[in-house]
């Protein structure tokens, strides 16, 4: 993306800010990961979505009236031999097409002076650890020139309300990047369950993490500059384990394996799961179970589309998924009652127990509320069937062309009394990105199969 494009979020940011106001919007802080060494960086969401810079030890201060201010680290090419290059405020203007830069040695210096006659000061609640403590420090410095005539902002406003409906619909460039995104992830899922199957074809011993070496490989390969989470290798009965990483476990002829992983590029991550058999070749109850959520997620597809609900697509999943625990038996309706008693009583969350989706963008599980701005008040209770808590409820939000989410049903089978055995230890989840258009939804990330047909025949070659 070019500096006309953070350009423009810019000053639509400042117009919501009051032609009195000011924000402030720091970068990532850099953490240690052991003595002498920090973990890899990655810079903050909002403030790369404000002006695109990657470096640490950066903010950006924007006013009403449209004037952005960036403090950075100032060159020191002593620090640079070891560090890598750094832009400097000397050439931000240009670079960044803010109105001025300033070493980050001055910002103490100038904050204050920055903040005086604004009437509301905006920053991000609740994300950067110090920030409060040091706008307070701003504050109180600029209060003590009321005297000469210093004016002191009477609110302190959350900027990230303003900026995650910004974030929320992705505008043609965001989409065009996650959509590479995603096809790079759907290569890399492709590599592994390939990988998976000629491995044990050939006789060898089969890890998680030569799956999880193979998804990386192919992020990189392709431009990546990170994961845009760590990685779920799950074999066999790990893939029960909603959050299981990848580890040294034993991937097993016979056993099915859950992957979900996704690369980040240029700032916006994509987010896949498949299940496959682990040497190519589903077995009936694996495959009784796979067709059930696939069946589950083409209900939840069909369900995404602009003027529906968030609510809506998860909505259809659980319905396909309670009618197949009945019919396969995970369920007894002697027990459980019908489709509707078991969807009223939650009863099939012995086996279902996440959302069919989440927000997807600079964040895997980006920003932006689940609730309809505009219909917040509309407030009702109800007692939750599982738990006894009240409930309370609130329309969900309106989906829109633009948005981006993933559709991601699954089930989980754990051994427990009454469950048939033949189903016991089998996780699968089928996850995919989507954009929602006017009139459905664009799946932007089946470069990889979800057909079981079509995965066998993948595999097989």
């Amino acid at each position: 993306m070019n500096a006309s494009m953070y350009a423009q979020r810019r000053s639509a940011l400042a117009a919501q800010l009051g032609l009195k106001g000011v924000a402030i919007v720091p970068t990532a802080l850099e953490h240690p990961r052991n003595r002498d060494s920090d973990f890899l960086y990655r810079h903050d969401s909002y403030f790369y979505y404000l002006c695109g810079f990657t470096e640490p030890k950066a903010w950006l201060v924007i006013t009403g009236d449209g004037n952005t201010t960036l403090f950075c680290q100032p060159k020191d090419p002593e620090r640079e031999v070891w560090d890598g290059y750094r832009l400097g405020p000397a050439d931000a203007v240009a670079g960044l097409g803010v109105d001025a830069a300033h070493s980050l040695t001055e910002l103490d210096a100038q904050l204050p002076r920055l903040l005086d006659g604004r009437d509301a000061l905006w920053f991000p609640f609740g994300i950067h650890p110090g920030l409060e403590s040091r706008v307070d420090g701003w504050l109180g410095n600029l209060r003590a020139r009321v005297r000469y005539g210093a004016l002191c902002p009477q609110q302190q406003r959350d900027l990230c309300g303003l900026l995650d409906e910004m974030r929320l619909i992705k505008d043609a460039g965001e989409q065009a990047t996650m959509r590479r995104a995603a096809q790079i992830s759907a290569g890399a899922h492709i590599r592994a369950m390939q990988l998976s199957a000629r491995m044990l074809r050939e006789g060898q011993d089969v890890r998680e993490y030569h799956l999880d070496a193979e998804l990386l490989h192919e992020f990189r390969r392709h431009g990546s500059q990170y994961p845009a989470y760590g990685s779920i290798v799950a074999a066999g009965a790990n893939a029960c384990v909603l959050h299981y990483r990848a580890d040294s476990a034993p991937v097993r002829d016979g056993e099915l394996v859950l992957i979900d992983a996704g690369c980040e590029l240029d700032g916006y991550a994509s987010d896949i799961t498949r299940t496959f058999p682990a040497n190519g070749r589903f077995s009936g109850p694996q495959r009784a179970l796979y067709d059930l959520v696939l069946a589950s997620q083409q209900a939840a597809v069909a369900a995404t589309r602009s003027g529906a609900r968030f609510t809506d697509p998860h909505d259809a999943s659980v319905k396909v998924l309670a009618q197949g625990m009945l019919d396969l038996g995970l369920l007894d309706g002697s027990k459980v009652g019908s489709l509707e008693d078991v969807i009223e009583r939650r009863a099939y969350f012995q086996f279902y127990m996440h959302r069919t989706g989440h927000w997807l963008g600079m964040d895997v599980h980006d920003c932006g509320g689940y609730l309809e701005p505009s219909e917040v008040g509309q407030v009702s209770t109800r007692q939750d069937a599982l738990s006894g808590e009240t409930i309370v409820n609130r329309p969900a939000r309106v989906l829109r062309a633009g948005m981006v989410l993933t559709i991601e049903p699954g089930i989980y089978v754990r051994p427990a009394e009454g469950v048939p055995e033949r189903f016991h230890n089998i996780g699968i989840r089928i996850e995919d990105d989507a954009i929602v258009t006017e009139t459905g939804c664009e799946l932007i990330s089946r470069g990889v199969p979800v057909d079981a047909h079509a995965i066998e025949a993948l595999m097989a070659g």
